[in-house]
């Protein structure tokens, strides 16, 4: 079971499949690209959820003081 901030191996495949294609497909990197994709997946994962976080904090009512 995976939950929404979950890598899948398809998309990690898809994306090492991608980088070895546009380096010209390349014999014995299998290794290299697959961390690549990885590496590359989990930068975009977290941009994207420091940018969700950043936009709820803009978004969110102000604090109260308690007096």
């Amino acid at each position: 079971m995976t939950t929404p901030g979950d890598i899948t191996f398809e998309q990690i495949r898809a994306r090492a499949y991608d980088l070895w294609e546009r380096n010209h497909r390349p014999d014995g990197f299998e290794i290299v690209f697959w961390l690549m994709a990885e590496r590359e997946l989990r930068a975009e994962r977290d941009r994207e959820q420091a940018q969700l976080s950043a936009d709820e904090a803009r978004h969110a009512p102000p604090a109260r003081k308690c007096s």
